[in-house]
Order: structure tokens, then C-alpha cells, then sequence
């Protein structure tokens, strides 16, 4: 899917003016001509390797094309071969610095946004990184050969001109203060990825095994297909002494293992096949996760703190299939959840519970609406449901004084009016239809988590069957929204905009591989999406998303999961080195594999001198 979308917001000024950065809220935290962020070692040596397992659920790729709709692509590979025209760090939020682009200037009206880019900057093939090759970069990831998920994120964007060989003009249809570091942050890409030996370009679903031709510090190295790819860092990268840069991309190679499953990584990692893990099992960094390496002290588990939005980790309703389209069903099957039990005997005590969509940040909501978010409401009053007028939705709990008891009687009052009645142990509508609905995941721990949710759903009488399919049906099925139940984890963002259209608009949810999985289909929400990405003030901003919060979390299209306020991630301490802080905004991998460093290995001493040979026994020289 597309949450990893890299989205910022920039700030248009009045009069227009050109600068090393944007930030959303006052002003940038780096001043112009800075030599490295504070969070990177900028003496870190270069050289030596990491070796990774993927962060992806795909077990293998069979594809270098990271922006088409079909297969899948290496993990990590956009990362590290795409620069783009500007850069965040990760000490701050809604802050933009130039890479590709020295500087970037807004029009006082707000209507476009200027590029000034760098004339060092290179691609791998060695030619000069032009104002026509992010025109065409643009173009083509709006064409139809991508992911829908570009579409919706640029569909204010109105075009781009190329202004002189090294300036690139975009034109906004409105003025969205998001716009012009959502452009900055788009991959460019070389025209020249994809074109045959007749010249021609090829049409860009085509490019499918061709090495690609961006800008970045590290390019395809080694392929072991079925098991391993390496990236290797560009000794001459055009990039390596900017201040965004400094102090980056310190390993020379960078090895990415392909593991089928999760128990053949934790063997694989405790083995020391590889060199650092995130985990997101509770049960596996509690119980699974020891032996002799780290007795030893060369495998070392280590959480760290972080100020990352907790996202919405869901079970997703599709609301296409007609025995999910009544809210009150929705809400009974989150009734029957009883996630602080699992919480106490499954996960350890390790997590808290997701309340909405921006749990950590500025937009998350709580109790009553305010004026501004009650007049952004009001005219949809008869589209939203009535609870959203009053306390913000919270989860249900079995905490005392509430219980599971109270919350299965809740559910039953509510399929009861909404038309369902138990006969003979299974609940049935009007016509007889049995209420059955189907889970569908591919990861082979899931069954645990849910069997608890089943249970107690078979006590209102209600069936869901676990399906377990391989990853790639997994992802075809929710590209076509084939499925009545999955897990989807939704990446969270400090900067909420137009990506939401993308999760939750109404066009989206007609479009194919769209983010919109639940087929959210609501002018009330669409309007509300619109509200957000059009502010122009943190105080038109933040009603907006209140507003919308609270419309999604009452009409109960997501049952919310869990999330976790750490990081926590095995690496190889003898052969890795680090910074001394994680970065406030940074995931834990990324950020070891942008700023850590491989550790020289220790100095071998000189070979002993082997003793002087000694004379056999007498007995064995008369033999």
C-alpha cells in the first residue's frame, strides 16, 4: 500500500522568497549553510556492511519498479536510490531542506511553487539531474501505470513547467499550504530507466527489471534472487557533503535477507546470520528472543523512546460487503474485542490501545467538540452519526466498573435494532442469513490474537472463520477489495493532508488499489478532508482533524488495535555502531540504516611462532 507516502507541509510566504527549507510551524530548526543534523555523527567512518532481514511481508521480489501497480520490489530500495527535490530531518516535524533543489520559493498567491536545483546533482549514469527530468518524474508517477495512491495525493497539482535547465515550476489548482513540499518530496528518476537499445522509452509498466536510474547514495549491487539483495554506496554520490547528508548512508554495503517466515528469521537472527531486527511480537521479545550471542553480549535488545505519531493499526470493515454496511453491526463486533485481557496475557503489558487516527500528535482528539469543529459539522449533521457530536470516541474497555459481560449485552441491544436475532445459536437477519464473516491475513501468528475476538463473538452468535492465504493473494484480494476482514497498519503523520483522500475519500473508494480499503463513501467526510488539506493556520488545521476524527471513530469503520511507544530492535554490537540518541522522529530501522556505522574489526594479532619440533621416542624412531 501507499501509507509510506512521504508527506510535508510547507509554508507559502507573501511576498515569495526563495530559501534552504520550509517549515509548517515558525521557523526551521537548521539555519541556512548548516553542516550535518544534530543527531548524526558527521565524522562516522564509511565502509563495511550491514546486513538486514526485510521489513516487508513479501518473502522474496520480483521487481526493481517500486511505483508500478503489479509485484513487488525490493525492501529499502526506494530509500536509497531516490534523492528527491527536499528532505526532512528527523528531529523535527513539518520541515523541509533542499537536496536535489538549493532552494524552493512559494507565489504570494500561493498558486505555485519554484525549484532551484543543485548543480552538482547527478544521477548514477553521471548525467546532470535537470528541471525536465523531475517534470518527467512527475508526469509519469500521475500516469496509468502507477500507483492510484499518486493520483489522489497530487490531484491539485495542475502541472509543472520547466522555467531554464535547472529551475522547475509547479502550479497548484488552490492554494494548499501541503502542496509544495508534497511535490518536494516526490522520487526523480531519470528518463533514461527504461529506454531500450532502439532509444525509445518503454511504457513505464515495462520497466520492470531494469536497473533504475535515480540520484541516491547507494545503487543495486549483488542479487541472490530467493535470498538476498545488496545496495552499494556510490563512492562518488554527488550528495555526500551536504548538510542533509553528512553524516548519512555510512555503510558500504547494505544486505537485505529474504527469510520465508517469522520463526526462520528469529533462528536466522539468533544465529547471526544478520545484523539487526525490529520485532513487533510481544511474545518474541519476551520469550523467543535469547541464547548464546546474546549471553555473550554480541546480540544486545535495545528499546528506544520515541515522539512518532501511533498511527491506527486496524481491523478494517469493508463496508462494500452488505453484512458490514450497518454501523451498529460495526460497533457490536468492536464490543466484543476484549483487548485489556489480551493485552495482560498475551502481549506482556507492552502495548496501548490505538483511541483514532492521529493518537501522539497535535490532532488527536478528546473530549467535546469546540465551536470551530461543531461549525464544520453542523451542515452534515443528518450524514454523521449523532455520537460524533458529543465525547470523542473511545475503544471499549473491560476495565471495573466495565466488563465483557456489559459490553456483549451492548452488542446484542444493538444487532437486535439493527434487525438480528439468535436462532438456534447462530444470529440470523430477517431473511435467515447467518451473520458469518471472514478474516483474511498472511501472517501465521494472527490466529492467536484473534481466537479471543472469536470466542466472544460466538457467544452473540456470530461466526468469523480465520482465512490464511500467501502474501501476494493477500495483497491482490485488497487491491480489489476482495475481503471482508483484515489487519491493516496505517502509518501515522503529524501533518495530516491530501493522503487522506487517498485512506478515506469517496472517490478513492471506487478506485483499484486505492488506500481506501474500508469504502468509505461520505460527502461529509469528504468535506472534511477538504477542510484539512485546504487550512492555512495550525488553528484552521486542527478542528478539521478533531472533526474528522471523530466522524470516522463513531461510524466505526476501523476496530483499533494496538501500538507500541518504543522501538525495539536486536542489532550485532560487535559489529555495529551508533549515534548516541534515537532521533524523536525516526523508525527504528531507517534510522540504523541512515546513520549508524559498521565497527572496525579488531586488530588481529600477530601469528604465534609454532614451538620447535620435538624428536620422537626412541621406540617410535626404531619403528
Amino acid at each position: 500500500m501507499r501509507y509510506w507516502m512521504f508527506s510535508l507541509l510547507l509554508l507559502g510566504a507573501s511576498p515569495a522568497w526563495a530559501a534552504h527549507a520550509y517549515a509548517l510551524w515558525g521557523q526551521p530548526r537548521y539555519p541556512e549553510g548548516f553542516t550535518h543534523f544534530d543527531y548524526v555523527d558527521p565524522a562516522a567512518p564509511k565502509g563495511g556492511e550491514i546486513r538486514l532481514v526485510s521489513n516487508l511481508r513479501i518473502s522474496t521480489f520480483d521487481k526493481y519498479n517500486p511505483f508500478t501497480i503489479k509485484g513487488n520490489a525490493p525492501a529499502y530500495l526506494s530509500n536509497l536510490l531516490f534523492d528527491t527535490l527536499l528532505s526532512g530531518s528527523l528531529d523535527e516535524t513539518a520541515t523541509g531542506y533542499g537536496l536535489l533543489a538549493e532552494d524552493v520559493s512559494v507565489a504570494p498567491d500561493g498558486l505555485s511553487a519554484t525549484f532551484r536545483l543543485r548543480r552538482e546533482a547527478r544521477f548514477h549514469n553521471g548525467q546532470p539531474v535537470l528541471a525536465k527530468d523531475v517534470k518527467y518524474s512527475y508526469e509519469t508517477l500521475i500516469g496509468p501505470y502507477t500507483t492510484p495512491g499518486y493520483k489522489t495525493l497530487l490531484v491539485d497539482v495542475a502541472g509543472a513547467d520547466v522555467l531554464d535547465e535547472r529551475t522547475v515550476r509547479f502550479r497548484f489548482r488552490v492554494p494548499n499550504r501541503e502542496l509544495p513540499l508534497t511535490v518536494g518530496a516526490l522520487p526523480v528518476f531519470s528518463p533514461d530507466w527504461g529506454r531500450g537499445a532502439d532509444g525509445k522509452i518503454k511504457p513505464f509498466d515495462q520497466v520492470v527489471m531494469e536497473t533504475p536510474i535515480g540520484s541516491g547514495p547507494y545503487r543495486i549491487g549483488p542479487v541472490r534472487f530467493g535470498k538476498d539483495i545488496t545496495y552499494v554506496l556510490d563512492p562518488g554520490y554527488w550528495g555526500r557533503d551536504l548538510g542533509v547528508r553528512k553524516g548519512t548512508a555510512n555503510f558500504a554495503r547494505v544486505t537485505v535477507k529474504i527469510y520465508k517466515d517469522n520463526t526462520a528469521r528469529l533462528e536466522a537472527l539468533k544465529a547471526g546470520e544478520f545484523d539487526l531486527m525490529r520485532v513487533y511480537s510481544a511474545g518474541d521479545w519476551a520469550r523467543r528472543i535469547d541464547g548464546k550471542r546474546f549471553t555473550t553480549g554480541e546480540l544486545v535488545k535495545g528499546e528506544f523512546q520515541h515522539k512518532l505519531p501511533t498511527g491506527f493499526q486496524s481491523y478494517v470493515l469493508n463496508t462494500r460487503r452488505p453484512l458490514l454496511q450497518d454501523a451498529r453491526v460495526r460497533e457490536a463486533l468492536d464490543l466484543a474485542l476484549d483487548y485489556e485481557w489480551m493485552n495482560r496475557q498475551m502481549f506482556y503489558g507492552s502495548y496501548q490501545r490505538v483511541n483514532g487516527m492521529f493518537g501522539n500528535t497535535a490532532c488527536e482528539t478528546r473530549g467535546l467538540p469546540s465551536a470551530a469543529e461543531l461549525a464544520l459539522m453542523e451542515p452534515w449533521r443528518a450524514q454523521i452519526p449523532a455520537a460524533a457530536f458529543g465525547e470523542m470516541y473511545r475503544p471499549p474497555n473491560t476495565e471495573p466498573p466495565n466488563s465483557l459481560r456489559g459490553n456483549l449485552r451492548r452488542a446484542q441491544q444493538l444487532l437486535s435494532d439493527a434487525g438480528w436475532t439468535v436462532d438456534g445459536g447462530v444470529l440470523r437477519n430477517a431473511t435467515g442469513q447467518p451473520l458469518e464473516l471472514e478474516y483474511m491475513d498472511s501472517g501465521e501468528g494472527s490466529i492467536r490474537t484473534l481466537a479471543p475476538w472469536q470466542r466472544n463473538l460466538e457467544k452473540l452468535g456470530i461466526r468469523l472463520r480465520y482465512r490464511a492465504v500467501d502474501f501476494a493473494l493477500f495483497q491482490q484480494r485488497l487491491q480489489k477489495f476482495d475481503f471482508d476482514i483484515a489487519t491493516v497498519v496505517y502509518l501515522g503523520t503529524h501533518n495530516p493532508g491530501q493522503e487522506f483522500a487517498d485512506l478515506l475519500g469517496s472517490k478513492a473508494a471506487d478506485t483499484e488499489d486505492s488506500g481506501n480499503l474500508a469504502g468509505v463513501k461520505s460527502p461529509a467526510v469528504d468535506a472534511l478532508i477538504q477542510a484539512m488539506t485546504s487550512a492555512k493556520t495550525e488553528a484552521e488545521l486542527l478542528p478539521a482533524c478533531h472533526a474528522l476524527e471523530r466522524v470516522i471513530t463513531h461510524s466505526h469503520y476501523l476496530i483499533p488495535q494496538w501500538s507500541a511507544a518504543t522501538h525495539r530492535m536486536v542489532y550485532n554490537n560487535w559489529r555495529l555502531a551508533r549515534p548516541a540518541a534515537l532521533p524523536p522522529y525516526s523508525s527504528g530501522e531507517l534510522w540504523a540504516l541512515d546513520t549508524w556505522w559498521a565497527k572496525a574489526p579488531p586488530a588481529k594479532a600477530p601469528p604465534a611462532k609454532a614451538p620447535p619440533a620435538e624428536a620422537p621416542p626412541a621406540e617410535a624412531q626404531g619403528r
